[in-house]
């Protein structure tokens, strides 16, 4: 790490948080520690306060459950190990000869810091058998309420037998965002690791915008790590386990797939050549990104674009190679949206944020990723919440905690529908089947200040079942009670 990058983080650390700073030297090798058993674990967690009745404190230290770094490292560690040496290191698990290196799996290297390691987000294909039940949850930004009424909801009904997936038709998707504007998320992720430790092949953890060095220094995870840890914190090897999570998931069964990321398109990147590759390949280094490639295979269209939409498609789009998430622009995986309604432009800039897509673009796009004769079908995913309430926000809730983008009886106005009016435009049933072409955003935790800000309390997770015919595969919609949030 460059002096100056080092310096500017200790003094941010000072700074920001009134205390000792952090900074990227590593200590001494913590003692081996006894990770607790799950329903240990579980009561140990149930004694921290609400995230909504912390504010901006963090837990009092004889409430929280791992009260030294040495604890959370007996599960980093571990974490780290099983990157190095499982399927991400073998070459086999690769496409082609196109593997990220030796270097990039090794924890005390990173792309953040002068050590040679660059920036390699990669994709990741799974491939299922009809009948399989996956189980996707969506942004949890440090609320460990709701992870644990989650899986215990899994093992109450047999899927999950403490950390361990009891059942082989299961897998547990996760899509990023595990950390930040919650006081919890060093509970989280260690929950998280825990899970994959147990089940690697069948838990599958997706990089969101915040797994992210630059994000976690801003939004509070470093922070609250720090407050807790002190000069115990080994931030490099902390951020670095972000680094071995795919930032896209193609989840294939038969000729159908279904793509699974935190934010939202990514036209620059190829992903015939995986869904094409043998069964035996699960990853692929993402490379440099041809997005205007995609824009010339696109011209008529996009020449018959209004003026504006079409401006700002062509001045953004760009051929880059991702240095961060963030530059030298925005990773699409990680950080785009999506239009609510099929009205809206099929381009626009949120200022400061990144690019939303209307319907008509990310049908192109699919199509232009699929791979005859595996299509790309629809694409689930999380990311475009709001603390306050937005069109976007009030779907999300009315349509209990997973809303389709572009229903056919939705309307933009007027832009604040009651819940009971929007309830007659969008799908709020149970069990749903899914159109191609279609959009999924998952709702956040409850206990966040989306939750606050936006007035619900329950967390959500969709259960999504295969078939052999595109037409039987269906996603459940399973809603969960907090302990805590009732009243």
């Amino acid at each position: 790490m460059t002096s100056t990058i080092r310096r500017t983080l200790c003094l941010w650390a000072v700074f920001a948080w009134g205390g000792p700073g952090f900074c990227f030297a590593a200590g001494p090798a913590p003692a081996t520690v006894a990770a607790p058993e799950y329903t240990n674990w579980v009561a140990a967690c149930r004694r921290l306060p609400m995230n909504r009745d912390l504010g901006d404190r963090i837990a009092p230290q004889d409430r929280r459950p791992l009260r030294s770094f040495a604890e959370f490292s007996a599960v980093l560690e571990p974490f780290l190990e099983l990157s190095r040496t499982g399927a991400l290191a073998r070459a086999g698990s690769w496409l082609g000869a196109v593997t990220p290196g030796l270097a990039f799996l090794d924890a005390d290297r990173g792309y953040f810091d002068n050590t040679g390691v660059p920036f390699q987000p990669f994709a990741q294909r799974v491939v299922v058998p009809p009948g399989t039940r996956l189980f996707f949850h969506g942004d949890l930004h440090g609320d460990i309420h709701a992870l644990l009424a989650y899986l215990e909801t899994l093992n109450r009904e047999g899927h999950l037998d403490g950390f361990r997936v009891a059942r082989p038709e299961v897998r547990l998707v996760f899509m990023g965002d595990y950390t930040d504007r919650g006081k919890h998320g060093v509970e989280v992720l260690y929950t998280l690791m825990r899970l994959k430790l147990a089940n690697p092949a069948q838990v599958i953890l997706v990089r969101g915008n915040h797994e992210d060095l630059n994000l976690v220094s801003r939004y509070g995870f470093l922070a609250e790590a720090s407050q807790k840890y002190g000069r115990e914190l080994d931030v490099r090897r902390l951020v670095r386990l972000y680094d071995f999570l795919p930032v896209v998931l193609y989840v294939k069964c038969g000729t159908n797939v279904v793509e699974c990321n935190h934010g939202g398109l990514e036209p620059g990147y190829d992903s015939r050549p995986l869904l094409a590759a043998p069964e035996g390949v699960l990853f692929h280094k993402l490379g440099r990104l041809e997005q205007k490639r995609w824009l010339g295979a696109n011209a008529p269209w996009v020449a018959s674009l209004p003026a504006v939409t079409r401006s700002a498609l062509e001045d953004s789009l760009v051929d880059f190679e991702p240095h961060t998430p963030t530059s030298p622009t925005v990773l699409g995986f990680m950080w785009n949206d999506f239009s609510v309604t099929s009205g809206e432009p099929q381009f626009a800039i949120d200022p400061g944020r990144a690019f939303v897509y209307g319907d008509e673009a990310t049908r192109r796009v699919f199509e232009a990723g699929s791979a005859p004769p595996a299509r790309i079908r629809a694409l689930f995913r999380a990311h475009q919440h709001s603390s306050v309430p937005n069109p976007l926000m009030r779907r999300l809730i009315a349509s209990r905690g997973i809303f389709q983008h572009w229903q056919p009886r939705d309307h933009a106005t007027p832009a604040d529908p009651s819940e009971q009016i929007l309830r007659g435009w969008i799908e709020t049933t149970d069990e749903r089947s899914i159109p191609d072409g279609s959009v999924w955003t998952f709702n956040v935790a409850p206990d966040s200040v989306y939750g606050v800000g936006c007035g619900f309390i329950f967390d959500t997770a969709g259960e999504l079942t295969t078939a052999e015919k595109w037409d039987d595969w269906r996603l459940k919609v399973r809603n969960f009670a907090v302990a805590g949030l009732e009243r």
